[in-house]
């Protein structure tokens, strides 16, 4: 949906991308990381070695909602501390 979105909308000089969120620490996934295997096994998988944090996911929008990814359109921005690239 991403790039089809992405190519009918570049007309209107319109910019769409996607951010794909890792596993991120917040009160929904709280049971998660209260999980001792869980969390060690996400931090071992994920070659940052941490979970992520809502700032992780904020700073990315930032930056695809600045003049700085104006040229950007069509990518999903993987915020994940690389666990899709470990797989």
């Amino acid at each position: 949906m991403t790039k089809a979105l992405a190519v009918d909308w570049a007309k209107y000089n319109i910019n769409v991308n996607a951010i794909g969120p890792g596993y991120i620490r917040t009160e929904l996934t709280q049971p998660l990381q209260d999980n001792a295997d869980f969390d060690k096994w996400v931090t071992a998988r994920t070659p940052l070695g941490r979970w992520g944090n809502p700032v992780d996911i904020a700073d990315t929008a930032v930056f695809l909602a600045s003049p700085a990814s104006d040229f950007i359109t069509g990518q999903v921005v993987y915020v994940d501390g690389g666990i899709l690239s470990s797989f």
